[in-house]
């Protein structure tokens, strides 16, 4: 069996895991906090990837958020125009 020659990941406790999601949770701070772990080098890769995880389902929801509202406006602006004429 191939071993890796990655460096050993530390195991993030329960603690660590709550103050983790209390911070992502604050609007501004938080966004540069994932920012930061997940491009960052602290050496914690659990959190790194929790990170990137996080990046990543933000940006499928907000492009989903965007199609959705511009989907709604299109319909509402051509039901405005066919009944004007």
């Amino acid at each position: 069996m191939e071993q890796q020659n990655t460096p050993q990941t530390q195991l993030m406790s329960v603690k660590d895991w709550v103050i983790t999601i209390i911070l992502t949770g604050i609007p501004l701070v938080g966004f540069i906090l994932l920012l930061v772990w997940a491009f960052g080098n602290d050496g914690n890769q659990t959190r790194s990837n929790y990170a990137k995880g996080m990046l990543i389902a933000g940006l499928i929801i907000t492009v989903l958020y965007f199609f959705l509202i511009f989907s709604i406006f299109g319909l509402a602006f051509l039901g405005s125009t066919s009944f004007s004429q």
